[in-house]
């Protein structure tokens, strides 16, 4: 009597969950075979392709990289589904005696039924859903080719913005090519969360006061971010900046700041005597009082050089240049009033040095140490580093770093090594990457910082390479 009622039981287990697969099965091919039709793929005749869709080639640029791999991730989970459910019905015909005496209550087949059919069988179709076939050019839009990375991201915003846009009229763009291709960071893959909530918008209205948002996307290797379509807030209560011969040494007008992401929510309040001031880096550089002393004033460290001896080096041939560091431009201040034109490279890190860099009437470059400098080779006549760049970046990371420096200063440009410091038993790894250009040394100095550290200030000399 117990083994006729556990084979009926097997037998009407093993029933439901084949009508279950095969069900499956069968609404898995008719969406596949509706998404096909709706994207005309049952179109064999180029003749009538040409006709009514005015293409050539009904599957160039297709992304079957981007469209196999969410395909994959839709069979494996579907794989994944079959395993388990063959793998408990295994467990069930072995423990015969077992399954004749137990009981399930209907509260427990439907728990089971929700987490380990409904809830898998859900994610597979929601990931089938979010699959973008590629459709025929000339249909609506002659811009709708899929790229790589398309079916990783749901919103579509971020489809349309990695979408290369064709030319107007078939015409060739000052690059050279047939369409421009809007880039992102590899790294956002990875940051896919807070990227979609970056992009996640109305367009056309203002956009949400997230800029730290999108640092936190940028520092973290989503660089560069998407262009978005919405308006950018400004302070309510902004001001005309000060005139040039006013705002390069003076503290600017706290109103024209957008302070809700600060810690602090005046300039006042950014003082090095605030421990509560919210950022670490830079301490004192929005207090021009000591920043007015800084490049022209004697020290008794010898890793203190001068502006003024810097420039006797190259008298008149030092025009444009580039301050890698953290700071409020007050370098670039003190070079234009020789003349030299410095654009400084800033991030807020806890503290709005951009603003501040703008309102001095200054060249901020919003960039972190994760992208290539957005300038040609051998262009720029002088590179100048503090602060930044010191003894807890890798070896490697540095490496890159330097090499990019490289290139894009000029043959006989000077590279300004500005009091890095690193602990004394690391000093001759970094003495070796500064060394390894074969640059001319104009200056080299070192000098205690610490017990432990100490620091290193050079001024370098990029050689000739005419090849």
């Amino acid at each position: 009597m117990g083994r006729s009622c556990f084979s009926k039981c097997r037998g009407r287990l093993m029933g439901w969950l084949q009508i279950m697969l095969g069900g499956l099965v069968i609404i898995v091919s008719l969406s596949s075979l509706f998404r096909f039709y709706s994207a005309g793929f049952f179109v064999h005749n180029e003749d009538i392709c040409r006709h009514f869709y005015n293409v050539k080639e009904v599957y160039e640029g297709f992304d079957i990289r981007a469209l196999t791999a969410r395909v994959e991730e839709v069979l494996c989970k579907m794989d994944s589904l079959q395993t388990k459910l063959e793998s408990t019905v295994q467990e069930m015909e072995k423990d015969t005696e077992g399954l004749t005496k137990t009981k399930i209550s209907g509260l427990e087949h439907k728990r089971f039924l929700e987490e380990e059919v409904i809830r898998p069988l859900f994610d597979a179709h929601i990931a089938l859903r979010q699959i973008r076939l590629p459709k025929i050019e000339g249909v609506r839009n002659t811009t709708i080719k899929e790229e790589p990375l398309m079916n990783t991201f749901v919103i579509e915003e971020i489809r349309k913005y990695i979408t290369p846009k064709e030319n107007r009229v078939g015409k060739v763009n000052i690059y050279g090519t047939g369409r421009i291709y809007n880039t992102i960071g590899h790294a956002c893959v990875l940051l896919k969360k807070e990227l979609e909530e970056y992009m996640d918008y109305d367009i056309g209205s203002y956009c949400k006061d997230d800029w730290n948002l999108a640092q936190k996307l940028m520092i973290n290797g989503c660089d560069p971010l998407p262009r978005r379509r919405c308006l950018t807030r400004a302070s309510k209560l902004y001001q005309k900046p000060y005139p040039i011969n006013e705002s390069l040494w003076r503290i600017p007008d706290g109103r024209n700041v957008r302070w809700s992401n600060y810690q602090c929510r005046n300039f006042e309040c950014l003082s090095s005597k605030n421990p509560k001031r919210g950022y670490s880096k830079c301490t004192g550089c929005f207090e021009m009082e000591k920043e007015n002393l800084k490049w022209i004033t004697n020290t008794s460290l010898p890793t203190d050089f001068l502006i003024k001896d810097i420039l006797a080096f190259k008298p008149g041939e030092v025009r444009i240049g580039l301050d890698f560091g953290v700071g409020t431009g007050t370098f670039a201040a003190r070079m234009r009033e020789q003349n030299v034109t410095i654009i400084s490279t800033a991030l807020n890190l806890g503290a709005p040095f951009n603003e501040m860099i703008a309102l001095r009437g200054l060249i901020p470059l919003y960039v972190t140490l994760n992208q290539r400098l957005p300038f040609f080779d051998n262009t720029m006549d002088l590179i100048h580093t503090t602060g930044f760049m010191d003894g807890w970046i890798d070896l490697q990371l540095m490496d890159f770093i330097l090499f990019d420096w490289d290139r894009i200063l000029r043959p006989g440009g000077l590279l300004w090594v500005d009091r890095f410091f690193c602990s004394r038993k690391d000093l001759d790894d970094y003495m070796y990457m500064f060394l390894q250009f074969r640059y001319k040394k104009h200056k080299w100095a070192i000098s205690p910082k610490s017990k432990d550290e100490v620091f290193l200030s050079a001024l370098l000399e990029k050689p000739p390479r005419s090849l």
